[in-house]
């Protein structure tokens, strides 16, 4: 977990006490869906709440009892009319952001496969992105979500030049 909590409009009085040692942390599950082209899904914040408008990784909060697996798997069935499987979420880092209305640990899991195409169920729109993205406004946990996929790229090695066709000995000889 990134150690450093992440301060959401500071300025912003808190609820819930102004310390952060006041308030509870919401645990909440973040799908960053990955396409085979490197694409990324983010959709906004669905209207009435929070932030509404602003642009995220689609997920949500942990029931009780549930894993991070299981509530991102049940949220983005809700949210999107997406199938997930166990094995396709990788957890990949988790983000503690201090909002004005809540503090909340982010779990951010890489998805790579699901089934069905996104709907969009709660009035939010999606949009499909790479870095830089071209939407606006961007949810403050969803920048260093960005930074970080913006590190991984850049430590990525170039892909290898395409293997030359092994040449075949043929005793081509005419001999029977």
């Amino acid at each position: 977990m990134n150690s450093r909590i992440l301060h959401a409009d500071p300025q912003l009085p808190r609820t819930g006490g102004a310390q952060q040692a006041q308030r509870q942390a919401i645990d909440v599950a973040v799908g960053i869906l990955i396409r085979a082209d490197g694409s990324f899904l983010l959709t906004t914040r669905p209207p009435g709440k929070a932030y509404a408008g602003y642009w995220e990784f689609p997920g949500g909060k942990l029931e009780a009892g549930e894993t991070v697996a299981q509530a991102l798997a049940r949220e983005l069935n809700e949210e999107l009319g997406l199938t997930l499987e166990a094995a396709a979420i990788r957890p990949w880092r988790q983000q503690l952001v201090d909002y004005p209305h809540a503090l909340v640990r982010l779990h951010f899991c890489k998805v790579h496969a699901w089934r069905g195409q996104p709907q969009m169920r709660e009035g939010q729109q999606h949009a499909w992105q790479t870095l830089p993205v071209q939407v606006a406004p961007v949810l403050p946990g969803t920048i260093p979500v960005l930074q970080w996929l913006q590190e991984q790229a850049r430590e990525k090695p170039p892909a290898a030049p395409p293997a030359k066709p092994a040449h075949r000995y043929s005793n081509n000889s005419g001999m029977r």
